[in-house]
């Protein structure tokens, strides 16, 4: 290679995996698998160690991979609830660096070998493995016992301050059994599950469909209202301390068990002595990942001792003591066969991708969703390419990339249709959403049909053994057409449908017999409401308590409810406005179907009723999460941050500069004396 094309391919390899490493860690949405990235990055290290004059001073080989609050890159959105925002700078006290990729067994091996040559007593060295999550890194501060900020690891020197946001995370605590200062350092993560009911919710909602559990996690932590943190599910496991003066251990085993003791979620670790229980273990992790809740896409391999630690010292961007080895994500090649399009409930109009079959991951896969027709076009995908295919965190069949080089000239493009698959209206694309929607909202069959799928699912009616495919068998037999007709079946009906007989239709009929009483919370979801998902219908269940009440409801009073804006106030007046809604709901009163809510309501009290309530300080008699459950159960509502519509502000010990703006807009200050008279 001459200098010109040296130059060239540095300039390209550097400005590629800087745009990568925004689209990843600031907007959350990955361009390149992580093996993609890796590779690239070590051809860039060869490059700039042969060409050192071509080097440029932001190179991604120097710095981790994050990025440092600035205007641009706080800038972006998240469509699913609650606007991403500009979030205060935090330096962290201790730098936040990454660690040194390794897809290599040989590579391990190596770095046993330089780590016994490089520390004084090799006889005493070994090792920690730990899961290395898939999720976004955080330090968590604590000081006096309490937790008092948490930062994202942004560019590893500077941070965001997203406290808030973490204090909606039930696995850290607010309160621990130290008093001193003290920083420690964890993952936060979205369970498997979780991601999967999010993505569902986000479809039904018209918003951001997430790629895989890491950029969910990640997206849900820098949103501007916690409360939409607080709706996500987030876990964390924390795996180092970070900053403690004043404690001393004398092994990373040491301090795991240590924070253990002190109340923290810490990762699962293994001891390993040699580099032979080291590969033994990864052995172990790559088979057992997949029944994990949580997505792990490697090991970390640590030296235990922190003497030796100190002994092998850090280079500029990742520590000589540790590696990190990535499991291989399994990749196929299969052809694109075609590009179909399927009708959702909402009516959104969703291509997918039909492969010849491929095993990967244990499962055949046929098919994979392209989100929509811009997702299509950015991936610059034919019908007949040759594709790779992996699941995505693995769980969703995801194309990764088309092999633009195996083409023959036979691929196809792929064009949307204009008109409904189903019921031939014409499709319409809202200006702002990337989805084009069928607007034949009652007369679509497809769209009933999904509604219907939806109304018996777990998370809405939980009609036990009322699948997808008996819906659509009932369906194409004409024995139901709406959620109500369900409820008119008979056990002759269904015992002469194939594989069906007598006891299992009386079952059958019996879960729809119990589902009447399934109560408010669950019909609300069930009734697929745009915007209104699980979380908004037990609060609204819990707020009206009835289907009529709730119906009567005014734009002001929907509003005023915490969780519910205007955008999901006036889709909620609308769904009821709605003729063929109205006559759905009398028909399924009409078939016995409850419309009360199920759940205790509050014990409203007149000083909390309708009131804004924020925290801020630590609190000698409650966790927030305490005061914030007292507050709701009266009635009353918490917010994250200070307003001239906040009601009241409770105060604890060390209040910051939420008490300062609560002065400054002449808010009421309550003491916790004065909060508990209150609840008397």
């Amino acid at each position: 290679m001459d200098l010109l094309e040296a130059q060239k391919r540095i300039d390209e390899l550097t400005a590629r995996l800087l745009e990568a490493s925004r689209l990843y860690y600031v907007l959350d949405a990955p361009v390149m698998s992580d093996q993609e990235y890796d590779f690239a990055l070590k051809e860039l290290e060869r490059l700039e160690a042969e060409y050192p004059m071509f080097k440029h001073e932001n190179s991604p080989t120097s710095h981790v991979g994050g990025a440092a609050p600035s205007a641009e890159n706080r800038s972006a959105s998240d469509t699913a609830g609650g606007k991403q925002s500009s979030f205060a700078p935090v330096v962290h006290r201790v730098p936040v660096i990454s660690l040194d990729n390794s897809y290599d067994r040989a590579d391990l091996a190596a770095f046993d070998e330089r780590t016994r040559k490089s520390v004084a007593d090799p006889s005493k060295l070994s090792y920690d493995l730990e899961p290395k999550i898939d999720g976004l890194s955080v330090v968590l501060e604590y000081r006096g016992g309490s937790f008092v900020r948490g930062a994202t690891r942004g560019d590893g020197v500077t941070g965001e301050d997203v406290t808030e946001n973490l204090r909606t995370i039930r696995d850290i605590p607010k309160t621990i059994a130290y008093t001193g200062e003290l920083d420690v350092r964890g993952e936060v993560y979205m369970p498997k599950e979780s991601f999967l009911q999010l993505n569902r919710e986000q479809e039904i909602a018209g918003g951001k469909i997430f790629a895989n559990p890491r950029n969910a996690a990640a997206g849900s932590l820098r949103q501007m209202d916690p409360a939409v943190t607080g709706s996500r599910s987030l876990s964390i496991w924390i795996f180092n301390v970070q900053y403690a003066p004043g404690l001393e251990f004398a092994t990373h085993v040491e301090s795991l068990e240590w924070l253990e003791r002190t109340g923290f979620r810490v990762v699962e670790h293994t001891p390993a002595k040699t580099i032979g229980d080291i590969m033994n273990m990864i052995d172990v992790w790559d088979e057992k990942r997949h029944t994990l809740d949580y997505d792990t896409d490697g090991m970390v391999v640590k030296v235990d001792d922190l003497g030796q630690r100190r002994e092998l010292g850090e280079k500029e961007k990742s520590p000589r003591w540790a590696i990190a080895y990535k499991f291989k994500a399994e990749e196929k090649e299969t052809v694109v066969t075609d590009i179909l399009v399927q009708v959702g409930r909402t009516g959104v109009i969703t291509p997918k991708a039909a492969f010849e079959p491929v095993r990967v991951a244990g499962s055949l896969i046929s098919y994979a969703t392209l989100h929509n027709e811009d997702y299509i076009k950015e991936k610059g995908l034919k019908i007949g390419d040759r594709v790779l295919i992996h699941k995505a965190g693995e769980v969703i069949p995801e194309v990764v990339r088309v092999l633009f080089e195996k083409r023959t000239g036979e691929e196809r493009d792929f064009t949307m249709p204009l008109l409904c698959p189903s019921c031939g209206a014409k499709l319409v694309r809202l200006e702002g959403e990337a989805a084009w929607r069928c607007p034949n909202k009652e007369g679509c069959p497809a769209q009933n049909v999904r509604n219907l799928i939806h109304f018996v699912s777990r998370e809405a009616m939980d009609i036990d053994g009322l699948g997808e495919s008996l819906v659509l068998t009932l369906s194409d037999v004409g024995l139901v057409a709406t959620p109500a007709d369900l409820y008119h079946l008979t056990r002759e009906e269904i015992a002469v449908l194939e594989g069906y007989g007598e006891k299992s239709a009386d079952n059958l009929i019996g879960a729809i017999e119990r589902s009447k009483e399934a109560g408010l919370t669950r019909l609300l979801s069930a009734l697929g409401i745009p915007l209104v998902g699980t979380k908004a219908a037990k609060v609204l269940a819990t707020r009206f308590r009835t289907m009529d009440a709730l119906r009567a409801a005014s734009a002001e009073e929907l509003t005023a409810i915490p969780d519910v804006g205007e955008k999901m106030a006036a889709s909620i007046r609308d769904w009821f406005v709605r003729p063929a809604n109205a006559r759905l709901l009398e028909d399924l009163a009409a078939a016995g179907v409850s419309m009360e809510a199920k759940e205790e309501g509050p014990t409203l009290k007149e000083a909390f009723a309708g009131k804004t309530f924020v925290l801020t300080g630590t609190l000698e008699k409650y966790t927030r999460d305490e005061a914030s459950a007292i507050i709701e159960g009266f009635g009353g509502k918490t917010s994250g941050s200070v307003s001239k519509k906040t009601d009241y502000v409770l105060a604890g010990e060390a209040a910051g500069s939420k008490l300062t703006k609560a002065k400054e807009l002449g808010v009421r200050i309550l003491t916790e004396a004065e909060f508990e008279e209150m609840c008397r």
